[in-house]
């Protein structure tokens, strides 16, 4: 269990910030803006599980955020084994599968799409739609993090498949696609 006593400890004063292995760099490395896009990620599915509270939705997305706070301990782990042990969260093929399992189990419920679409609908969708959207930045954060350093090939994907799964997600929320607002090409030419 991590225990924090005292929240400031002046050490990233000089622009720097410290990993989990006690080597530092600077904060505007490209680890550093993988980590934070992943916590800003995991900061805006909060704010959708908070209209999604009445839903067997917000459970999933608890989830999420949770291997969210595995994934930044992941990319905050410099070296090239991603092999999971006592002291170094990883993550694991299995839970990019069980991302794949939850849009599977969504998306059997929803019509095909025939136009792409806006997102928006509710004001529950149109949240799920920004963590999608963050998401997708956590992942070009990582991708060029990965130009740079070794990273996690498990995380990658799974920041891939989060964003397919808010996308079916949203939909869902939308009244199984009913409430869709469809985008329509040219429309005020």
């Amino acid at each position: 269990m991590v225990r924090l006593n005292k929240i400031y400890t002046r050490t990233g004063d000089d622009g720097t910030t410290g990993l989990v292995d006690g080597s530092r760099l600077p904060k505007n490395a490209a680890r550093m803006e993988a980590i934070g896009a992943v916590d800003e990620t995991n900061c805006v599915i909060g704010l959708a599980v908070c209209a999604l509270t009445d839903t067997p939705h917000a459970a999933t997305l608890i989830r999420i955020q949770n291997d969210l706070f595995d994934l930044g301990a992941d990319l905050a782990t410099p070296g090239d084994d991603f092999t999971p042990g006592e002291m170094t969260l990883r993550v694991v093929p299995s839970q990019v599968t069980w991302l794949e399992t939850e849009i599977d189990a969504i998306n059997v419920h929803l019509q095909p799409l025939k136009s792409f679409i806006l997102p928006g609908g509710s004001e529950a969708a149109a949240r799920v739609h920004i963590a999608r959207a963050s998401a997708r930045k956590a992942e070009r954060a990582a991708v060029a993090m990965a130009a740079e350093v070794p990273a996690n090939p498990a995380a990658l994907g799974y920041l891939n498949r989060l964003s397919d799964y808010l996308f079916v997600l949203a939909r869902a929320v939308n009244a199984n696609g009913a409430d869709d607002v469809l985008w329509v090409p040219g429309q005020n030419r």
